[in-house]
């Protein structure tokens, strides 16, 4: 099991970013949280199959139909097992 730690930048709030990136974290078995940050990014947080967190990844870099991605930060890391679900956070 994988981490994957990303910060999605360009035309990504107010676009329903994270809301598809819930969805298609749910379709893929991961568990974990997205959000939007003051400085206009969205980061993400995923846990789960490595080859299902690099599908995820693939999605981040297009985004939502409305999303203009610009850039993809990603880390990758052990996972900790902390989350039960995915959820869309709220600052």
């Amino acid at each position: 099991m994988k981490r994957l730690t990303a910060n999605v930048t360009g035309l990504v709030q107010g676009v329903s970013f994270r809301y598809y990136a819930r969805r298609e974290a749910e379709r893929l078995g991961l568990k974990g949280w997205v959000r939007n940050e003051a400085n206009g990014s969205v980061q993400l947080v995923a846990e789960g199959d490595e080859e299902a967190l690099e599908v995820l990844f693939g999605f981040l870099r297009r985004g939502s139909p409305m999303a203009r991605v610009i850039d993809v930060a990603v880390s990758w890391s052990t996972a900790s097992g902390e989350f039960s679900s995915f959820e869309v956070r709220f600052v």
